[in-house]
């Protein structure tokens, strides 16, 4: 066996419409085909592939520290991006990786979930 990529994450929530709003109006992911599951949900599509699988739960779930701590997508287009944010009032955080040279922008869903926008060296 070898190991392609990874291929999504699969977020519960019980907040799904502003869940499937936010990942559009901030990250441009939208519904696409879904299997039909026997639970409310949808996945949220970055180009051709569902990265991001959202399952409706009737509350939300708990959870002090996360065993998951974020989920990271690469992206191009920094200061589009960093434009996009602030029009929002969207709070992130940027953060350069050492020796690497990487840019992280670094945002949170309506949920809380910890996601971070990576943009290569020189990306602006």
């Amino acid at each position: 066996m070898r190991l392609k990529r990874l291929d999504h994450v699969n977020v519960r929530t019980a907040n799904l419409p502003a869940m499937i709003a936010w990942y559009g109006a901030v990250l441009d992911m939208h519904p696409g085909p879904r299997p039909p599951f026997s639970f409310n949900g949808a996945w949220l599509y970055c180009g051709e592939h569902p990265i991001v699988h959202l399952v409706e739960v009737a509350e939300p779930p708990r959870g002090v520290e996360p065993r998951l701590e974020h989920f990271a997508i690469s992206a191009e287009g920094l200061s589009d991006f960093v434009a996009r944010l602030e029009a929002r009032g969207e709070r992130y955080e940027k953060g350069v990786v050492p020796g690497f040279g990487i840019t992280q922008i670094n945002i949170w869903d309506p949920d809380g979930n910890h996601i971070h926008i990576d943009f290569a060296p020189g990306d602006c």
